[in-house]
């Protein structure tokens, strides 16, 4: 408590509070800052996925909780956090700052990294996933939660894809894109192939193979992609990849979604 008591507790009464601006005002693509990622920020939602980024490493830059969490849920975090300023008021007034209901009370705003390069990710992998042309929040959190529970080594997308650092994405992935490493990547086939990888484009074609073929599961290193949620892959993707992969279905059923068939693939190619 003693140390509580030294911290900067500050108690928001304004809506308008010009120091808050980064949990309220500032768009996704403004805290991110594309020219300068390592000075960008993101917020992580939540005392468990916070955690998951501190002992990931992330340096955390301000809070925003309710008063019952200061003395509560987020009582350690305060303590790991150090000397940033810790801003709080009413749920309803934090409600309506931040425009959702804090998801158990608990907001931080991180610091992001340097982004690795593609060449980081693939050196000691032997399986990834290419995240194609996805942007629903949802379905990125998804694969992430998967791609670490079920092995996949790391995580490349293309840059028309939701960033994985967007305040739902985080969320929904539990903090698994704390977990495993990711990066964006430009011309994915030709990039991954001078890796050493093999592709396998997901999609529903006349000559595409069954997830379960044993050629998938002797090659050395595979690299998968995924595409979108409507359209799936494009047509480039598919014909330069080196094989074309599908999902054995049954009653008529062509696809699942992007995050249900990649925790299948994932699973299966492990």
């Amino acid at each position: 408590m003693s140390y509580l008591c030294r911290t900067m507790v500050i108690e928001i009464t304004s809506l308008q509070d010009p120091r808050v601006a980064l949990f309220s005002a500032l768009t996704e693509a403004q805290l991110r800052n594309r020219m300068e990622p390592e000075k960008g920020i993101f917020i992580a939602e939540s005392p468990k996925v916070i955690r998951v980024a501190l002992d990931a490493g992330y340096e955390a830059v301000a809070l925003l909780c309710e008063q019952r969490h200061i003395v509560g849920d987020a009582a350690d975090i305060i303590v790991r956090c150090g000397d940033i300023p810790v801003y709080t008021g009413s749920r309803d007034l934090l409600a309506q700052l931040t425009g959702y209901t804090l998801t158990r009370g608990v907001l931080c705003a991180m610091r992001r990294r340097r982004e690795p390069s593609v060449a980081d990710i693939c050196r000691d992998a032997r399986r990834l996933v290419v995240i194609h042309g996805v942007v629903d929040t949802t379905n990125i959190g998804a694969i992430f939660r998967s791609a670490a529970a079920l092995g996949i080594d790391g995580v490349l997308l293309t840059r028309d894809s939701c960033d994985p650092l967007n305040r739902r994405a985080v969320r929904v992935s539990m903090g698994s894109v704390f977990l495993v490493p990711w990066t964006w990547v430009d011309n994915p086939i030709d990039t991954l192939h001078h890796e050493g990888f093999t592709t396998a484009a997901m999609a529903l074609t006349d000559d595409s193979l069954p997830l379960d073929s044993p050629i998938l599961a002797g090659v050395p290193r595979l690299a998968l992609l995924m595409g979108t949620e409507g359209d799936g892959l494009p047509r480039q993707a598919i014909s330069g990849a080196d094989y074309v992969v599908r999902i054995p279905m049954k009653h008529g059923v062509d696809s699942l979604n992007v995050a249900a068939a990649a925790a299948v693939a994932f699973w299966q190619l492990r």
